[in-house]
């Protein structure tokens, strides 16, 4: 795959020069110190981080559109950056050139409560957007991870977060968009409206293009209000098929959960001990974590006590209640740091997204593989929408210790667990990825499991926005 790369035209002095001129010499790096946590984003890979030659930072959109104008003109590879927290390579420049990170851009330009709207710029963070809707009295309803995200980087791969069962991911939120073109047009797309048929919906075009079509740099995104009240409940199971055939079960009783979570024990005992905090569940073997909201304590307590008799009903060992802030927040905290306490082991975490249905014969074969290859696979994810991770690690774990393997061991391993879980994965009605995007991390299997015709189209896309083939080399397709 890396020999496909094209090496990228050197910067010259006089490039560099041209592009302090644009944006400006102090939104200009090039000491490799500064640049070099430009080179990667958040997910394991060893051989994927590069080095750009060039880091821009600019400060408005014009500034943006005639970078790319010179870009283009230069063939310069241009890498948009975001965050950084991704987990796909997503923003990786490949064939080095330059990275423009959004992180200068960080304004929220107006909270619009009347239409419960806020309009952004693109490096506005996800818990700048948060707090901004909170102190308007409104909400960002879901929330697509880490909160140092930025909003640019999280439509650009429609990210999804626990709470896409009741609310459905960052696509269902994005009115309107403000793109730069690779040529260095600048587009207009939607706006402050909640319908549109007006010709083909380029707006969804560019939500997941993963920063491959044009640059976001402002956004308007939709709020709802704030609820009242909300509340988590941690139900333990003997086992993973229980506890996922809870799921249907609460869905079909006309209840829907703000999240359902399914976590095995063996990682919330790592992280337990990473966190130095304590889960409230010491039974069981998988739990559901289930977090409901209501406008009224009474009607919280009635879905509470409903959610209670039908996984109790289905095996549930018992129901625990964490009914203040300071509990809810403990809790959360430990769910959002597994990644963090299991990374030092982790080689990959996979986002198959499944039918419901799905999910616990999915996670049965997860349960195969591991024991087949003696590979640790500790494997959570959103019950609600069907997004399973499962990480793939590079120890086995025996007697809860976890035993480090050969590289060369752990590699051959590795290749066989993707591709016999993104084979169970599709058998199933299923795709690749629900919410990481594909990057280049996936790209193969990506291009390998994905029908031919639809992979023309998606060239065919990306020649007409980008023809030079400039912006974000290297990922999704060519």
């Amino acid at each position: 795959m890396k020999s496909d790369f094209r090496p990228e035209k050197k910067l010259t002095p006089e490039y560099l020069e041209r592009l302090r001129e644009i944006v400006g010499p102090e939104n200009v790096l090039v000491d490799p110190e500064k640049i070099i946590d430009y080179s990667h984003d958040e997910s394991t890979q060893t051989e994927w981080p590069r080095l750009p030659e060039a880091v821009v930072t600019p400060t408005s959109t014009e500034a943006i559109a005639s970078l790319m104008k010179f870009a283009s003109e230069m063939e310069l590879a241009v890498t948009p950056r975001g965050g950084g927290t991704g987990l796909s390579g997503g923003c990786i420049p490949l064939r080095g050139g330059l990275v423009l990170s959004l992180e200068k851009m960080n304004k929220i330009l107006e909270m619009d409560v009347a239409n419960q709207m806020a309009t952004v710029e693109a490096g506005v963070t996800l818990g700048q957007l948060i707090q901004a809707a909170q102190e308007a009295g409104l909400a960002f309803p879901p929330h697509p991870g880490d909160e140092s995200a930025q909003i640019g980087g999280l439509i650009s791969t429609n990210a999804g977060g626990s709470r896409a069962v009741k609310y459905g991911g960052i696509r269902n939120y994005v009115r309107g968009l403000e793109i730069v073109l690779p040529s260095g047009e600048i587009i207009h797309l939607g706006g402050k409206i909640i319908k549109s048929s007006s010709g083909y919906n380029l707006l969804h075009l560019f939500i997941g293009s993963e920063g491959t079509l044009g640059i976001i740099t402002k956004a308007i995104i939709q709020l709802l209000p704030a609820p009242a009240f909300s509340r988590s409940l941690v139900i333990p199971y003997a086992d993973l098929d229980r506890a996922i055939q809870s799921v249907p079960a609460i869905l079909q009783a006309k209840i829907i959960p703000l999240a359902i979570e399914f976590v095995e024990k063996d990682v919330i005992l790592i992280t337990e001990e990473y966190l130095k905090k304590s889960w409230p569940s010491r039974i069981g073997q998988t739990d559901l974590l289930i977090i409901l909201e209501a406008s009224s304590e009474e009607e919280l307590d009635c879905l509470s006590q409903q959610v209670a008799e039908v996984c109790l009903e289905r095996g549930a060992l018992d129901v625990l209640v964490a009914d203040t802030p300071s509990k809810q927040q403990q809790i959360l905290e430990i769910r959002s740091k597994i990644y963090e306490a299991i990374k030092p082991v982790t080689v990959e975490i996979l986002d198959i997204a499944l039918p419901r249905s799905e999910i616990a014969a999915h996670v049965r074969r997860v349960k195969e593989i591991e024991a087949e290859l003696s590979l640790w696979l500790p494997t959570f994810g959103h019950a609600g929408d069907g997004n399973v991770h499962t990480h793939i690690t590079r120890v086995s774990r025996e007697r809860n210790q976890l035993i480090p393997l050969e590289e060369s061991v752990w590699k051959e391993k590795a290749i066989k667990v993707k591709k016999w879980l993104y084979e169970d994965g599709l058998s199933r009605g299923g795709v690749l990825s629900g919410e990481h995007g594909i990057g280049v991390i996936k790209k193969a299997e990506f291009l390998h499991f994905t029908e031919k015709a639809q992979l023309d189209i998606m060239r065919q896309i990306k020649k007409i926005f980008d023809p030079r083939g400039i912006l974000n080399p290297g990922k999704v397709v060519d």
